[in-house]
């Protein structure tokens, strides 16, 4: 296999081709989250139905991941993760100049569609061209950009929106996407070790079935759809305690909170790094910890407690959130890891739309209290789920030459 080496040049073109690319997908999927609350009074409509705006987007990428690895498969990673981009970057410029509520979910929806072109073909991409001894570290890379998206599409939507209009800051958004989007067309290395093959839906069927078999896949699928819905019910519905008594904080501090996301640039780094050198199940142990002491800090009723507590749940969240992907590309088989990114992704996102969907009825009927306690029983699985997949995982980068044993089981 001709791998990228790391350090050079073309390693560097396609860091920055997976960072700018990862920044502009989860950007502008993450755009309206601090606008929930206000979506809320400005159409009168409920936390669940406000949420829509992130869940819609998330169930269509969801369902849409189904078909990229089919259409990446016969044209090439680089061209179905360009197309995305740049159609995603166009339709959230489209986004900005509607004012119908369901008008908007449906190109949030059609938004859902066009980014799922990026996330399941950058892992594959990743996978094939960079040493398994490696991908840990830029596996780390490729979510430390889903966090900086994520910070900067939440902060640039809450700052522009009190100083114009939500409208006005999606134009903005969407106009730097658009021209990130064209870098990474014009500048990411090609494949090398991608060969095109025809995928009927019932080869594609039977392979996704290979890894849905596979019980440690399976088990990294779960954590997957979890931890995304527990960390999206945070985000989605902070701001509506925050934005009312006793904190009132406006949409332009409600929107450096977001700032926080950056902890998860960190640990993303840390951890892929930290998967490398040591058994994966523990360091997803020690980044569900973190977690859940953030989300259990954001029951404190000072506003700097519940602003730490936000930030560990984005620690914990980017550091499990790069374990797991990681390893799913390091159990999967060569033949299969595009479609185990893409079950990976699948679970996830679902996650994100169902218990981010199912979060905002909690939060309703229970108050903030009722959604913390919630989201605790679901952690409480992912342990579960993080405990079976097995303790003494050797990392790839410590296997013996000619040892047998199979990566990722105890």
């Amino acid at each position: 296999m001709d791998y990228v080496e790391i350090g050079s040049r073309t390693h560097r073109r396609a860091a920055i081709g997976m960072l700018l690319g990862s920044i502009v997908s989860f950007a502008i999927m993450y755009s309206p989250q601090p606008l929930i609350s206000l979506f809320s009074k400005e159409y009168g409509i409920s936390a669940g139905t406000a949420g829509l705006a992130v869940s819609v987007t998330t169930m269509a990428l969801s369902v849409s991941l189904l078909f990229v690895s089919i259409l990446s498969n016969r044209w090439g990673r680089k061209l179905i993760m360009s197309v995305s981009l740049l159609s995603t970057s166009i339709l959230a410029i489209a986004s900005a100049f509607v004012h119908d509520f369901q008008l908007f979910l449906v190109i949030r929806f059609l938004e859902g569609i066009s980014v799922a072109g990026f996330p399941s073909v950058a892992m594959a991409y990743l996978n094939e061209e960079f040493s398994p001894k490696s991908i840990g570290k830029i596996m780390g890379i490729y979510v430390a950009g889903t966090s900086i998206g994520g910070f900067v599409g939440r902060i640039v939507i809450g700052a522009l929106t009190d100083l114009f209009s939500w409208q006005i800051s999606l134009v903005m958004l969407g106009s730097i996407s658009l021209l990130c989007s064209l870098w990474f067309w014009l500048y990411l290395p090609a494949s090398r070790n991608f060969a095109a093959k025809k995928t009927s839906l019932s080869v594609w069927s039977k392979e996704m079935l290979v890894n849905l078999r596979n019980r440690d896949l399976l088990r990294l699928f779960a954590i997957g759809f979890l931890l995304m819905g527990i960390y999206i019910s945070v985000l989605n519905y902070i701001g509506y305690p925050l934005t009312h008594a006793p904190y009132n904080l406006s949409q332009t501090v409600f929107g450096f909170l977001f700032v926080v996301n950056l902890a998860g640039t960190y640990s993303s780094l840390l951890f892929g790094r930290l998967a490398d050198r040591f058994p994966r199940s523990h360091v997803l142990g020690f980044a569900m910890a973190i977690f859940t002491a953030g989300v259990l800090l954001t029951l404190n009723h000072l506003l700097v407690l519940k602003i730490i507590g936000v930030a560990l749940v984005a620690f914990g969240f980017f550091a499990a959130h790069s374990v797991a992907s990681g390893w799913v590309g390091i159990l999967a088989s060569r033949e299969h890891k595009a479609h185990a990114s893409s079950c990976y992704l699948l679970f996830y996102y679902a996650g994100s739309s169902l218990i981010g969907w199912s979060g905002g009825t909690f939060l309703t009927h229970y108050s903030w209290n009722g959604l913390v306690y919630y989201l605790c029983a679901l952690i409480a699985i992912v342990f579960l789920l993080a405990y079976r997949s097995g303790g003494t995982t050797l990392p790839v980068s410590k296997r013996v030459a000619g040892n047998p044993r199979k990566v990722g089981h105890a």
